[in-house]
């Protein structure tokens, strides 16, 4: 019986999503194409949830069931789900993410309240890819077998591209969704070939006999740095990390969708699942956790200076995703799982406040915005939930997830008690604790400059947002604020304890005071700034660095210039080649044959006396030729 709920839970959305392709598109209007694609969607997503939350019921040791699928002389591909109680937490949260999003785009895409003609463009293909974009993460959630795992995967670079780029009518969104499939896809050539070589050398490509099998110490630590770089792809990890904020050109949902619960969680999922050969390969661990401290600060520097509002939430994405993934290259996965679990929750609960906010005022520009606190109260108190637990405010859920992660850094530093080198520990703690103040600012400045101080549009009359997309993000609030209590009840810590067994996903220490101080610096530091002119940007203490930051360091264009520009040239020199070289030697071999045929046919034309000249003269060369031959001989 669990087998067949491990196997409903990607079939239940998969079905709405291919049902919701058929049908036809509804570009205005309440019709019924729309209304049968939100059932559609919303009944998919619930479907799902209703069998996440009965699998996290009965799910306690590990389940597996599968069957072969195809057997390659001897190396066998499988169809079946692996089942534990990590994947049953986290299809729940993917589940329940995709539930919000799916009501909340009823609203959201239906019309802005300063838009004069309807915004809801081609409904049904936009809730059915969200209902794929579903299925494809819960497949890898639930996936017994790598080539499995890789489909859900690679359908969900599919799906990405599409949602990024629903909104034709943007420019940006278009070139926005090429980048994020090509840069994704960079790294997913790594993270095939770093399964085949696991499939290879195990004889099967089922996770259950690739973590049993005995690999060699090469095969197993070049196999691990291939899926490192479909991790940095997905997870939006450094040097692949410049795709994500660039897709904020896509609806805000699916904003929310991407950050929260599918495409970045994939990739730390994915080392969870086969954690037991990374904490054999300690390279492959110390290459994670020098690109997770880099990704940190990267993201937590880049999210200081932006004014654009989902762009602050994107590289704050960015910078959670390093806590993540130094929590793994310490030893520590369930503290990893713990603070994905919970940043779903607060994160989609921001982007989806954020949404709100957007759909009132009509811009993503903080230097916009102001003094929306009064007018918007529900969406205020939403955001400085999700804010709160962004920073790591005590007693929210971020708080004990974050401290959990810089608790198993610390321990590795000190003790040395990760898998990886104790420099490792090192590096992921200290960035973690910088990182801890400098969230606490871009979080402060961000929840000022838009709800506090005056209003800076003052024409508009901006109020909370319809019932629609109130409700999703009064519900993400709750788990927003105590999902992360969590970790104090029994039956929650022992199923992600499960990864590691041996780990305290909370902590009550002493040490927990030099993070609280760190994060009560950096808000200070932001309302200082704020305090002294509240009509100007505490950014602006950055001072010459600040457009250093606002750029990311210029790693997009470092990234064009080094990577962009030279396959571009290369590329223009092929087709330059093919089309002088090759097509001319080709046009030339055809032109020739051609101008012969031409002469030919002029002569065959000839006029008869001509011809007949013609024809004489040759006989007599012939004759001739003969005569000289006999004389000769």
């Amino acid at each position: 019986m669990t087998g067949l709920l491990g196997a409903a839970l990607p079939v239940v959305p998969l079905v709405a999503g291919l049902l919701g392709l058929l049908l036809p598109p509804a570009p205005r209007g309440e019709g019924a194409a729309r209304r049968a694609a939100i059932g559609l969607g919303v009944a998919g997503a619930a479907g799902a949830l209703l069998v996440a939350v009965l699998l996290l019921v009965r799910v306690g040791d590990p389940v597996e069931t599968g069957t072969t699928w195809i057997d390659l002389g001897g190396l066998r591909v499988t169809l079946g789900v692996r089942l534990d109680g990590v994947a049953a937490l986290v299809a729940v949260a993917v589940a329940a993410v995709a539930l919000a999003v799916q009501v909340y785009s009823v609203a959201y895409l239906r019309r802005g309240p300063h838009d004069d003609v309807d915004v809801d463009h081609r409904y049904p293909p936009y809730a059915a890819q969200i209902s794929l974009f579903t299925a494809a993460m819960l497949l890898v959630v639930v996936s017994g077998d790598l080539i499995l795992l890789l489909v859900g995967w690679e359908v969900m670079g599919l799906c990405s591209y599409l949602l990024i780029a629903h909104d034709r009518r943007l420019p940006e969104a278009p070139a926005a969704a090429m980048k994020a499939f090509l840069v994704t896809r960079v790294g997913d050539v790594g993270f095939l070939l770093g399964i085949a070589l696991l499939g290879v050398s195990a004889g099967s490509f089922r996770i259950a006999d690739v973590l049993a099998h005995d690999h060699s110490t090469g095969t197993l630590t070049a196999a691990c740095l291939l899926l490192l770089a479909g991790v940095s792809g997905k997870s939006a990890q450094f040097p692949l990390h410049t795709w994500l904020p660039d897709a904020m050109a896509g609806p805000t949902p699916i904003s929310a969708l991407i950050h929260a619960a599918t495409m970045v969680a994939a990739g730390v999922y994915a080392v969870t699942r086969l954690y037991p050969l990374f904490t054999r390969a300690p390279v492959a661990l110390a290459v994670l956790g020098v690109l997770a401290s880099i990704t940190l600060l990267l993201g937590a520097l880049a999210a200081t200076a932006q004014d654009d509002l989902k762009r602050v939430l994107a590289w704050s994405t960015v910078s959670q995703l390093g806590y993540m993934t130094g929590a793994l290259a310490v030893g520590a996965p369930a503290a990893a799982l713990f603070h994905l679990l919970t940043h779903a929750a607060f994160k989609a609960l921001l982007f989806l406040a954020a949404g709100a906010v957007i759909h009132a005022v009509g811009t993503t520009l903080l230097s916009r915005m102001g003094g929306l606190r009064r007018s918007m109260p529900v969406t205020f108190w939403c955001t400085l939930i999700g804010l709160g637990a962004l920073a790591g405010v005590p007693l929210l859920s971020g708080f004990w997830s974050k401290d959990g992660v810089l608790a198993a850094a610390e321990a590795a530093a000190i003790d040395g008690t990760g898998p990886a080198p104790t420099w490792v520990g090192w590096l992921v703690w200290l960035s973690g604790l910088l990182g801890v103040l400098l969230t606490a600012a871009y979080a402060t400045r961000l929840l000022l400059r838009a709800f506090f101080g005056e209003p800076r549009l003052p024409l508009l009359h901006p109020h909370d947002p319809p019932a629609a997309m109130r409700w999703p993000v009064l519900l993400l609030a709750v788990p927003a604020a105590l999902l992360g209590l969590a970790g104090f009840w029994r039956p929650f810590t022992d199923r992600l304890r499960g990864t590691a067994a041996d780990v305290d996903l909370v902590h009550l220490a002493p040490a927990v005071l030099l993070p609280i101080g760190l994060l009560l610096v950096g808000a200070g530091l932001a309302w200082a700034g704020w305090r002294r002119d509240p009509a100007a940007d505490p950014a602006r203490a950055l001072g010459p660095l600040r457009p250093v930051f606002a750029r990311a360091f210029r790693l997009d264009d470092l990234q064009h210039t080094l990577v962009v520009r030279p396959t571009t040239a290369l590329a223009r020199v092929t087709r330059t080649g093919d089309e002088v070289g090759v097509g001319g030697l080709v046009e030339g071999v055809g032109r020739g044959a051609s101008t012969l045929g031409a002469g030919l046919a002029t002569l065959h034309r000839a006029a008869l006396p001509r011809a007949t000249a013609a024809v004489l003269a040759g006989a007599l060369l012939i004759g001739l030729a003969a005569a000289l031959i006999g004389v000769s001989s």
